[in-house]
Order: C-alpha cells, then structure tokens, then sequence
C-alpha cells in the first residue's frame, strides 16, 4: 500500500482529567531527580543539577482527575505503509501510542488499555504507555496531557509528514517533531527539532520515553560498559551487565525501581534494544545528537506491581523503560546556545534475535547487535536522511489541530519589540482572549482588573511584561489588585519572596482576593514563617471554599506550616463531596493523628477497604509511613505495608 496519514477519533478506556487547578504550585513538589549529590569522575560531565526549576510555573497543574474509566472519544493520527502502522495522541502530548508490526501481527510499544492518570509528571497528572516526547525541564513534561499543533505535508516524492509543534512556555523554545513511514521503510521516521531563538543560552532537555512490555525473560542490548545509577540520594558510575550482583541487562532479575542510565562512547552507534524471552522485541536508534540511552525498571516488589497496577487495571500488564536523551542522565540539562536548532533522526521499528544470539552472554550479544546495526542500510542512511529532510522540516504545514496561543502570543510580543517571529514556517495562529489582554498591556500599559472572584485565566512567563509591570505599578497599575498580583509572582519565581510577599499582600489590600492570600501563604512557607502562612491560607480558604483544586493546595501548604488544628476545623465544615477527596481526607486523617485523635485516624485510613489516595506522588511514601504509625501507636506491630498503601518501590 502506498503510505497513508489519516485522522480519526476513537472509544478508549478513560479517567476524566478534569479542569486545571485555579493557582499554580508554588512551592513545588517532590522530584526525585531534583534531590541528588554526585560521586561520580572528572571527566563525566553530567551537568548535574543544572537546569533544575522548583516548580511548574506558569503551568498550573492538574490535580482532580478521577480513577473512573468511562468510553471516551480520543483523537487519534495514524501513519501507515505495509509494514508498520503508528498510532499517536495529538491531544496527549503527541504521545505514540501504538507501533504496529504488521509483517509479525504484533505491537512492539506497551500499549496500556486504559488512560488513567498518576502525580508522576511536573505538572502532576501523567500516564504510561507509549512513547512519551519530554522536553524542557527535569521530569515528564509539562506538555504531557497537553494538546500539540498537529499539521501536515508531504515529502518531495509524496510521502505524507505528520507533524506535531509548540511552544515550550518555561525554557521559551519552539519545538517540532516530523513523523512518516516511506513505502518501503520498516521503520518509523522521527525527525526531532528544538529551536532557541532567544539571545539567552538556555538548559535544555530532552528524553524519548519509551515503554515496551515486560517479560520474565527480557532483555535489554545497548553498545555499553558502564552505567550512572543512584542509590539513596548519591550519583555513581557501575560496570555492567552485573550491578549490585544483579545482571541488569536481564530487568526482570532487578529488585527494586531503578535507573540505569548507559554510558554510549562518542563513537558508538546510538540504539537501545528490547527482546523478549522469543528474541523479538523493539529497537529504537538515532543520529548522534540523542547520544544517551536508559533502562528503568519498577523492580519486584509488591509496591511495584501496586503502581502498574494503579497506572492501568489489575490485568493491564506491566512494562518497563527505555529511554533515549541528549545529555548523558537526567540528572541535569544541557546549556543550549543563543540562536540555535538542535535537530535529529529516531527510528523505530522490530528487532529479532535467533537462538543462537539469545544464548549469548551480554558482552557478546551486545557486540553481534551492534555490529549487525552498523551494516544495517537503514541505521547506516540516517545521517543523511536527517540532512536530506532539512528543506523539509522548514516548509510550513497544513494546520489540522490547533494547540495552544501562547506561540502566537510570543509572535505578537516580539514584533511590538521589533524582533523577527518565534518561526517562519510554523503556524501559531492567532492569541487567545486571555492572551490579548496581555498583549494590550504590552502596547499601552493599561491591564484590566479582573473579578478577583474569577479564576486568573493566564499566567505570565515573559521577561518584557514583568518590566512594564515593574515600571507601571508606581502609577498606571497603583491600585490595580491583578498588577501587583501578578508582579509577586515574578518575585517569587525569583527567589525573591519578602518582596513577593509584600506584592500579594499589597494585592490583596486593594482588593481581597484568594489568590493573593495563596501566594502570601507560599512566599511565608519558603520564609519559615509558618503562622503567617497558616493565617493567610485561612484567608483564601475561606474565599474558596468551593474550589477542590485550592482547597488541595491550600491543606497542602497548612500542612506544611504545621496547620493540624486548621485543617481539621476546615475539613469538618466542608461538604460531603470534597470529603470524600483522597487527598484532602488524607490531610485530615494526618492532621487527626497529629493532634492527639490518632484512633479516629487509624479508623478513616482503614475504612472502606482503605483511603485511595488518587494524585499520590511518585517517591512518596506517606501513605504507607502513617499506616504504620497509626498502627503502632494501636500495639500492633507489622511486618508489611497492606499492598493499597504501598507505593515504595525503591
């Protein structure tokens, strides 16, 4: 068959992801990546800790989605020839969702038969599955759930490109990524391209996360000796195939969540492969601009099975990862030049091994694939594919979902500063109402003033409409609440949070509004101000008290200032529904327990089978730990986590 791109809408099996949450998470959440020291040479350069951001800021996060699963209509792009057939989620990131082997009647990818959300990524809700596009900063990105600019083109001899773009708000970067299946390629094309067009070097990330079926007898092949590893905070270097008496190549051997993170030399071929206990399996190779390769791997314990399980259904399978990226771990980012494209060529297709290589030990195995790759046409042809695609991936493109405006805004706020657009050749169409408004402000100064009962619908990320801010608010904007509101946040995005602080309350003073208070609240916990904090959450609790998403953050940031009492007041007024929320019951059921009513606590995490708690965070033990101070403090003496609050997998 000739290649073909075709759009269509299909029935999956869905949780509801619900509404963005109406403030941002200033004071940040747990990554674990964030929270590391380094052991390792002179000579590694891991840009350890470089590029690392506190938060998600000016994203808001999604905090309410459910564990429902319902039949959802999701939007779906499908690139086809005789060989493969590659399914993607232009409205989730982009994410490839399925790889189709046509030729052996197989999926290579895990394809997860749910949609279901877990506080894995920046901005909280991420899912696994597929192959996820992570660009920007340290962690899934922030673009994960996020619907991308989808267009195509054709190559010059007809070949249909899918293409998928946006504009990255945090590092301020436009990226593009360039999909097609040739009539006779028995790999899938992607043609990956980050542009900084700002006058700033900039950190920049980028990991290809790829999720592929686990196997009791699988096995990883990659053209390496070493691995970076952490274990307990600390980065170092191990000798592989065996790491702590444990031949990782074989993941299923491996007993607890991990990274490996293999050390590919300059010169070698740049793959990652993945077999099953049969030899067939996925192999994903690249230019060598995408020079990292990784293994994670959820490990064998009960806690591990629990987040697959939690991720997808009782009898969803389970998966492990390899991953592709640009610097070596994703322990850091790599400073990316002024003016600059980084661009290159992933390919994706099958991979068979016989019998006689199965047997193999894995120096030998490694060093029969790799030398197999590298007579390989079409890993040998890439770097000319890459080239060849060039005048490709610079003519514009047919628009068929349109992504968000902040690429149009950027436009709009470079020509009022007579600076060129973002990009030539991709489309952002036009700005947004929300955008215009800011747009406005740019040209004359004048910014509304908003009901501060509403919802701010943007949050600003532009250095230019900071200064105007910064240079108005001593006249324009003097008593303009959203003005000064939107200043703190500048300040505290800076490190800056007595300033910040005296902005929000300055806000708030103009015109009572919870936002304000959620901000004082933030700037007063990163102070260690805590009754200050606790009395201005108090504030904005009470302003919106019908908000789920405030009210999570709100009993987060009491939590944290050691707001037991106050939690447990607004947790006995509020309504039956938000009660029933695993988060906030979880805050109350803690707060129970710290003031004295630990019995009463031990009952609420018991009832019902036992608290779910739905957005419970990656690395955080919580659940488990209070389970077993509560039982403890009843004389019981456990010798195991139940296996619903067990999410220590490491």
């Amino acid at each position: 068959m000739k290649p073909s791109l075709t759009f269509r809408t299909q029935k999956m099996k869905a949780a509801s992801l619900g509404k963005e949450d109406s403030v941002p998470s200033l004071v940040g959440d747990l990554i674990i990546q964030n929270e590391l020291d380094f052991h390792v040479g002179e000579e590694d350069e891991l840009y350890g800790g470089y590029g690392r951001v506190m938060n998600s800021y000016p994203y808001r996060k999604f905090s309410c989605y459910d564990r429902k699963l319902k039949d959802t209509d999701v939007n779906t792009a499908v690139l086809e020839n005789d060989y493969l057939r590659a399914e993607f989620l232009p409205d989730r990131g982009g994410r490839l969702w399925s790889l189709w082997d046509k030729e052996k009647d197989r999926e290579l990818l895990f394809k997860n038969p749910v949609l279901r959300y877990g506080n894995l990524a920046v901005r909280n809700a991420w899912f696994s599955g597929g192959v996820e596009w992570n660009i920007g900063i340290i962690g899934h990105t922030p673009l994960t759930t996020s619907t991308l600019f989808t267009a195509v083109l054709e190559l010059a001899d007809g070949t249909p490109v899918l293409r998928m773009y946006e504009y990255e708000r945090i590092r301020q970067v436009t990226y593009q990524m360039d999909f097609w299946l040739g009539e006779e390629d028995h790999y899938l094309n992607a043609r990956m391209r980050i542009v900084n067009f700002s006058n700033n070097v900039v950190p920049m990330y980028w990991w290809s996360n790829i999720a592929v079926p686990a196997s009791k007898e699988g096995r990883i092949i990659t053209p390496a000796s070493q691995a970076y590893t952490s274990s307990k905070g600390l980065v170092y270097k191990v000798d592989i195939p065996v790491a702590a008496g444990v031949d990782i190549t074989h993941y299923d051997n491996i007993p607890e969540s991990v990274d490996y993170f293999f050390d590919l030399g300059s010169r070698a071929p740049k793959y990652i492969a993945h077999v099953d206990e049969g030899g067939y399996g996925l192999l994903q190779m690249s230019t060598d601009r995408l020079r990292a390769r990784k293994l994670f791997s959820w490990g064998k314990k009960a806690a591990s099975a629990h987040w697959q399980e939690f991720l997808s259904t009782a009898d969803g399978g389970k998966y492990v990862e390899i991953q592709a990226g640009l610097a070596k771990t994703q322990y850091g980012c790599l400073p990316m030049s002024p003016h600059t494209a980084w661009e290159w060529l992933e390919r994706y297709g099958a991979v068979t091994l016989s019998e006689e290589e199965r047997k193999k030990e894995f120096n030998e195995l490694r060093d029969t694939v790799t030398r197999k790759i590298c007579a390989d046409p079409a890993f040998q042809e890439m770097d000319q594919v890459l080239k060849d695609s060039k005048e490709m991936a610079h003519q514009r493109a047919e628009v068929r979902i349109k992504g968000s405006g902040y690429g149009a805004m950027k436009n709009r706020e470079c020509a009022l500063n007579g600076r060129p657009p973002i990009s030539e050749h991709l489309d952002f169409g036009a700005p947004e109402e929300k955008q215009e408004v800011w747009l406005r402000f740019l040209e004359n100064g004048g910014l509304i003033c908003p009901d501060p009962k509403k919802v701010p619908r943007l949050y600003p990320n532009d250095e230019s409409i900071y200064e105007k801010l910064k240079e108005t608010i001593k006249n324009q904007n003097k008593n303009n609440w959203y003005a000064h509101y939107n200043l703190a946040l500048y300040y505290f995005q800076k490190g800056k949070y007595k300033k910040a602080y005296k902005e929000f309350e300055a806000s708030a003073s103009i015109k009572k509004n919870a936002w304000a208070y959620h901000g004082m609240a933030s700037s007063a916990v990163m102070r260690g101000q805590n009754k200050k904090a606790r009395k201005a959450m108090k504030k904005g609790i009470r302003l919106r008290g019908e908000d789920l998403s405030y009210l999570k953050e709100g009993f987060r940031i009491l939590h944290m200032s050691g707001g037991y009492e106050e939690i447990c007041r607004i947790y006995d007024s509020l309504k039956k529904r938000f009660q029933k929320d695993g988060r906030l019951c979880f805050y109350y059921i803690r707060a129970l327990h710290e003031t004295g009513r630990s019995e009463k606590a031990r009952r609420l995490l018991n009832a019902d089978g036992g608290l779910e708690v739905s957005d419970v965070r990656e690395g955080e033990l919580s659940l488990g730990e209070l389970w077993l101070e509560l039982e403890r403090m009843a004389g019981q003496e456990p010798d195991q986590v139940p296996y619903r609050f067990d999410f220590h997998s490491a």
